[in-house]
């Protein structure tokens, strides 16, 4: 006997395949790290940062919402931002964004839909706040969570999980400090990821996946991450969580 599918279950099916298509997304980030608005020296670093791959990871779709934090000159925002224009998404972003940014970086053509909030809060200073709007399919952040002190992080992370839709995907990038090695100025601008893991899961978020696409075998994690030679391949940390 023929087996029928309800149609409220085919209708479902079809939404889901519809939904997401990874590949797609991939392809119009490639298009867009080839993007006019971007730098000769934001070229030069897409060989090391592996973005598209970083991305990729993380499950960024075309028409999400996504906040970045502290975006600084804009070199991810640059391709993220157009990406998630072209399809709908929208780019907030927060945390020490600079004015030129806002005037330099926002102007540019395909990041119209790119906004700034909280400005008045910074890495360096981060009290316990709300963000101004929510419903965040994915949160990225690339080397920040090492700038503030272990509060500041709590407090970031805690109105970075309230702002998140259940399900939303936190990615964090930074570089990789050995487990237990005390604090000095030399590691002072790295961290222990199995720290940052924990921290996470103290917010509650759930730990999803790490990738090792950033490691680096020549850093042993001992040198200040501007040292010549150590400088752009620092040893990295990827991870993803999970809002419930």
């Amino acid at each position: 006997m023929k087996k029928i599918i309800p149609l409220a279950s085919l209708c479902f099916i079809t939404s889901q395949a519809l939904a997401a298509d990874p590949a797609a997304t991939r392809m119009t980030i490639e298009q867009n790290l080839g993007g006019s608005i971007r730098t000769e020296a934001e070229v030069a670093r897409d060989a090391n940062r592996k973005p598209a791959e970083v991305l990729e990871f993380f499950g960024l779709e075309d028409d999400m919402k996504v906040l970045e934090i502290s975006p600084a000159t804009g070199y991810w925002s640059k391709f993220v931002g157009p990406t998630l224009c072209e399809n709908g998404g929208e780019l907030v972003v927060s945390v020490s964004v600079s004015d030129s940014f806002k005037s330099d970086v926002m102007s540019l053509p395909g990041l119209n839909c790119v906004s700034a909030i909280n400005d008045s809060v910074t890495l360096g200073d981060i009290p316990e706040f709300e963000f101004e709007t929510d419903n965040f399919d994915m949160v990225l952040t690339f080397w920040n969570l090492h700038n503030p002190n272990a509060e500041g992080r709590a407090n970031m992370n805690e109105a970075i999980f309230d702002a998140m839709k259940s399900g939303g995907i936190y990615g964090v990038v930074d570089h990789t400090r050995r487990h237990g090695q005390p604090t000095s100025r030399a590691v002072g601008r790295r961290l222990d990821p199995v720290l940052i893991i924990k921290e996470m899961v103290d917010v509650g978020f759930e730990f999803v996946d790490f990738s090792d696409m950033h490691y680096h075998e020549e850093d042993d994690l001992m040198q200040e991450v501007g040292t010549p030679g150590i400088q752009g391949n620092t040893d990295r940390f990827v991870l993803k969580f999970r809002k419930p």
